[in-house]
């Protein structure tokens, strides 16, 4: 069974719905958690997953760890996990190769489809706000994205990369140059009210990358002791969901 296989079937299990849709040159998948209890769309954007294997790029860089649909599933909607041009089984498909989760996996190109796909949803589902919820390299995208939607309400990250020079420094390889980076880009809207988590024990990207990127009248930078880049987040998230909603 492929990453993206295992993907479709954990989520499936947690009752979600799948939908494919075209976003600005790219096709994206979609796990749908449909509900009414908030009327701002909130998007989940997932991690980079696995761009190498093997000092190579990988076939299929679909996540591994189903963290993301864990934490989409325990929010009551209306919540929508948005893949990325060429995950989930869509790496052959028209426009893809290597670059698109490696070098380029930030890229104008990247970003552009799926803000293109956000508004498509948006718009299908009759939304006039949106909240960003991100892990990782997710949480790039979603610096990236927030400034291209006035409606954003509030961005959630959890170890999230928000300068991915920086990153690529510390962990010394090189530079992502084909991909845009946050720290460089204008700062967000004052308005966007801005939750940056971030484990105590996180050697991916530690707290020391985040912090200083960190910015904005309505940012905040929250250091959870003892987890780490992926556990024990869903233990957190209801609290995070209820923060959100009453800012929204």
């Amino acid at each position: 069974m492929t990453p993206a296989e295992k993907f479709d079937q954990t989520a499936a299990s947690l009752g979600l719905q799948r939908e494919e849709v075209l976003g600005k040159g790219f096709q994206h998948i979609l796990y749908w958690r449909k509900g009414g209890s908030h009327q701002a769309l909130h998007v989940y954007l997932d991690g980079d997953g696995t761009p190498m294997v093997a000092g190579r790029p990988a076939d299929d860089p679909t996540p591994r760890n189903p963290l993301m649909l864990r934490l989409l599933s325990l929010d009551p909607g209306p919540a929508v996990y948005v893949g990325r041009p060429c995950y989930h089984g869509l790496a052959a498909t028209a426009g893809c190769s290597s670059d698109m989760w490696c070098t380029a996996r930030y890229s104008e190109r990247v970003v552009s489809s799926l803000a293109a796909a956000i508004r498509g949803i948006m718009t299908a589902r009759g939304h006039d706000r949106i909240s960003f919820f991100s892990h990782s390299g997710g949480g790039t995208l979603a610096m990236l994205l927030a400034e291209r939607f006035p409606e954003t309400r509030t961005i959630v990250t959890i170890a999230a990369n928000l300068d991915i020079d920086a990153w690529a420094v510390h962990h010394g390889i090189p530079r992502l140059q084909a991909s845009l980076n946050p720290a460089l880009r204008p700062p967000i809207q004052d308005s966007v009210v801005q939750l940056h988590y971030v484990g105590s024990r996180d050697e991916i990207v530690p707290p020391t990358l985040i912090a200083p990127s960190v910015k904005g009248a309505n940012a905040e930078f929250i250091l959870v002791g003892g987890y780490d880049h992926l556990c024990c987040w869903t233990e957190l998230w209801p609290a995070i969901l209820s923060k959100v909603v009453s800012a929204e």
